[in-house]
């Protein structure tokens, strides 16, 4: 996966299509909706898979005042982020799967889409493992996305991983807090799910 994102980074440079996103506009709106996670605009914020960091200044534009952490399995990604972040004195990138310290919020976009050649069991375990990991890493709350089940058979991409959103809310309903948000309804083919812990 690592190799994978690397080489989109090459090839597209740092730009949404070098961190794998169709365009700019979707990559907001996925930010936006990701964002409403966090109602504490000075807590710290975690972003697994952050890829280029770009969800970065999307927050700061949006009043965004505390700590943020980018982690990314691609050296390149991190590298790359850290050059282009460098004036923020209040974020770090760090290479790895797992933040190193606690945070208030966790988020992660689009890091479950990508499979590859990896089977479905194989992936909905690495999902389960990295929904945990947000939940054991976050005290207040976490969000991700993912492609949904509910998308045109014949629009499905081999490559690609379509996840039930009733069977996620329901994990994250039964496992991790009280208070989750299923949204579906923001124009893209996937759904995200807001899970906070503070209610």
């Amino acid at each position: 996966m690592a190799a994978y994102y690397s080489g989109k980074l090459a090839k597209h440079g740092a730009t949404a299509r070098g961190a794998d996103w169709k365009d700019e506009a979707s990559q907001r709106t996925r930010f936006d909706v990701l964002l409403t996670l966090v109602e504490d605009q000075t807590a710290s914020l975690v972003d697994v898979g952050c890829g280029l960091g770009a969800l970065l200044p999307h927050a700061r534009a949006k009043n965004f005042s505390g700590a943020y952490l980018g982690i990314d399995i691609a050296p390149a990604m991190v590298q790359a982020a850290r050059l282009l972040h460098e004036a923020d004195v209040l974020a770090r990138f760090e290479q790895g799967a797992a933040p190193d310290e606690p945070c208030d919020y966790a988020v992660a976009s689009g890091i479950f889409n990508v499979r590859l050649a990896h089977d479905t069991s194989r992936w909905q375990t690495y999902m389960e493992d990295t929904v945990a990991l947000m939940d054991r890493s976050a005290h207040r709350g976490f969000a991700f996305n993912c492609l949904t089940s509910y998308s045109d058979s014949d629009r499905m991409r081999p490559d690609l991983h379509y996840a039930d959103p009733l069977a996620w809310f329901d994990r994250c309903k039964r496992r991790y807090a009280r208070s989750v948000a299923l949204l579906h309804d923001y124009g893209l083919w996937e759904w995200t799910l807001i899970v906070r812990k503070d209610r």
